[in-house]
């Protein structure tokens, strides 16, 4: 039995990695310092989790194939440590992916917002069609009870390409790692400023991404973004554009419009008519036709997170949707769609600046104007995940500013949150969530309370 272990095994992309290869029959140990739910849970019921927390380097042997290293380890990991003692292979999540799928036909989708949901509607188009594949995405899909699965059998390999670093020890973007024969850029938008602190720094790492595309291989790019527009005309790769769906909303239902045939959709927003002519692309070139395309994307959901309807009150007439939103363009996007679709309604937006770059003053501008097309802009801003992140404090009225929103209400905790929900119209409304964290553990019972 071939035997592999995770260092940092807790992680979001680690332990459905480690459950994808037990489940292939590989024999999987592993370990960390603090693992949470759905983490925990998932990892107890395969049998995998750990029995005790915390570093054990006593555990390896030279009887072990690989060790998986996560991003959430220290370069003076004990465990690490030994494993380099011993002379073990190791990997980088990103790097093992590429190992366990040389032999297929690899599809990455980078870019800076988009990834998740166009994985995520190429995945669903695929099983629908009944194209086996392997996978790695990073969200939860309806259909689908791993975030990563690797088989003997599955011809391909669609993988979500995340530009963040793979490694402590290897500090490259996870997406060059992956060698595409069809690569994806959905769009180009800096982020990530704690590891690429200039804009060009970060476009450095989608051209070289283009260079990786396999020989024979091609780019498929939006043909709005001007950056994604520059680097696809450096490469190497024949490249194919796509655009916006064509489509109609009445306010309440979004339509996909193909010739003569109006398809009634179950997402909606403008971008994510671009994110569905992405995955039509992708799905053209393996050889899956419109007809069972435009079949299959009728009954897409849309990934966990992603303008996710998280509580309905028909009586009151009024709906809570939650996003994963936290770039600039990501934000911008998400609030269009709820306005677009919901242009009769009293829309309020809260977000929160939770990763490194929402929190930096340096950052805070690239978010003028996200927040202007909604009845009631709130911005949540916690000192707790200022301290964590080792940033300096910024005032209530720079983030105003850096919003270009005057009346935008600026909170630092639950409870400010809640409070500020008083004073907003409790019927025919719309509430858009978004965030990478959890507005201080706020719950859909506090919601439904107030809504």
């Amino acid at each position: 039995m071939r035997k592999v272990h995770f260092i940092a095994i807790g992680g979001s992309a680690m332990h459905n990695l480690a459950i994808a290869l037990h489940r292939k029959g590989y024999e999987v140990t592993g370990s960390d310092d603090e693992i949470f739910d759905p983490s925990k849970t998932r990892l107890k019921n395969e049998g995998i989790l750990p029995e005790q927390i915390g570093w054990h380097p006593e555990i390896l042997d030279d009887s072990y194939e690989a060790v998986i290293l996560g991003m959430h380890a220290r370069i003076d990991n004990p465990e690490l440590i030994r494993a380099q003692e011993l002379g073990l292979k190791v990997y980088s999540y990103p790097e093992y992916l590429y190992e366990q799928s040389k032999d297929k036909t690899r599809i990455v989708i980078g870019g800076s917002h988009g990834k998740t949901t166009i994985t995520s509607m190429i995945l669903h188009v695929m099983k629908y069609a009944g194209v086996e594949t392997d996978f790695m995405v990073g969200a939860q899909l309806e259909g689908f009870d791993v975030m990563v699965r690797l088989s003997e059998t599955a011809k391909y390999m669609v993988i979500e390409g995340d530009e963040y670093l793979t490694s402590p020890i290897d500090r490259v973007p996870k997406f060059h790692k992956y060698h595409p024969h069809i690569a994806v850029i959905s769009g180009i938008g800096w982020d990530h400023v704690n590891v690429f602190p200039t804009f060009d720094s970060y476009l450095e790492q989608f051209r070289i991404y283009v260079d990786t595309i396999e020989e024979g291989g091609c780019l498929i790019y939006d043909v709005n973004d001007v950056e994604a527009k520059k680097i696809a005309a450096t490469s190497k790769a024949p490249a194919f554009v796509y655009d916006i769906h064509e489509y109609h909303t009445d306010g309440e239902s979004t339509y996909l419009i193909s010739g003569d045939k109006k398809i009634k959709m179950q997402i909606f927003g403008e971008h994510n008519m671009k994110n569905i002519n992405a995955a039509r692309n992708v799905c053209n070139k393996i050889g899956i036709s419109d007809e069972i395309f435009y079949e299959a994307i009728a009954s897409f959901k849309g990934a966990s997170r992603r303008l996710e309807l998280m509580s309905e009150n028909k009586e009151k007439n009024s709906l809570i949707f939650r996003d994963f939103a936290h770039a600039p363009s990501k934000v911008l996007a998400t609030a269009k769609a709820l306005r677009e679709q919901y242009r009769d309604k009293y829309l309020v937006i809260v977000f929160e600046l939770h990763t490194y770059s929402s929190l930096s003053e340096v950052f805070i501008n690239h978010y003028e104007h996200c927040l202007a097309d909604c009845e009631k802009a709130v911005v949540f801003y916690d000192p707790h995940a200022v301290a964590i992140k080792k940033l300096e404090m910024m005032s209530d009225e720079r983030i105003v500013e850096g919003f270009a929103r005057k009346d935008i209400k600026v909170v630092h905790s639950k409870g400010e949150l809640l409070e500020m929900f008083n004073d907003v119209p409790k019927e025919n409304v719309v509430i858009g969530l978004m965030s990478s964290g959890d507005f201080n553990g706020l719950t859909k019972d506090d919601l439904v309370e107030i809504f």
